[in-house]
């Protein structure tokens, strides 16, 4: 009989992803996964719902990294400047020290339709989250999605370099430049039809 010890889901996270990269994600069982930190399947079971929820373990915190950002902007913020204030608060989820793991974690999400499909469902869903927040603000509805959205598609594009081989930027450094470029982009727009 296996001790309990503290640390379950995170413990079944770390092996799942070890498992993941190194068999793959259909080849690994949620009983393997268990069975290779002396837990049950069972036990696996009892902290996720499926094998793919391994990977998106920790999503709610990330919302709420988000929300806080969004929440502590300055009332006379503008809508971007919210978005900012949220994506500054979210790359505090993502130290530096976690960068190889995010690297692996996005490797093995890249191999497999079903979790991208899972993962543009997550940035999705908290795109969602920022503009209802940004609507409670004041914010009216389509400045509220634009920026919501542009700042998921910052979010996006800033982890997507965070994580590249060789890159040392931290990822709000990353976030502030790529937004600061979609400032600099919108800035020039002109009207269509006037082009």
């Amino acid at each position: 009989m296996v001790r309990w010890e503290p640390g379950a889901p995170e413990r079944l996270q770390k092996a799942a992803l070890e498992l993941f990269a190194t068999r793959g994600f259909e080849q690994t069982t949620a009983t393997e996964i268990a069975q290779s930190v002396g837990l049950t399947e069972r036990t696996f079971f009892r902290h996720f719902s499926d094998k793919r929820e391994v990977l998106f373990y920790g999503q709610q915190l990330l919302v709420e990294a988000f929300l806080a950002g969004v929440a502590g902007a300055p009332p006379d913020a503008s809508p971007i400047e919210i978005v900012a204030a949220g994506l500054e608060s979210a790359a505090t989820f993502f130290p530096d020290e976690n960068r190889t793991h995010s690297r692996t974690r996005q490797a093995v999400i890249d191999e497999n339709p079903a979790l991208q499909e899972r993962e543009l469902h997550k940035l999705a869903t908290i795109g969602t989250t920022i503009a209802d927040a940004l609507r409670a603000r004041g914010v009216d509805e389509l400045a509220a999605t634009l920026a919501a959205q542009s700042g998921m598609t910052v979010f996006g594009i800033a982890f997507t370099r965070w994580i590249r081989e060789g890159e040392t930027r931290s990822l709000a450094g990353i976030a502030a430049d790529v937004l600061g470029e979609l400032v600099t982009l919108t800035g020039k727009a002109t009207r269509i039809g006037d082009a």
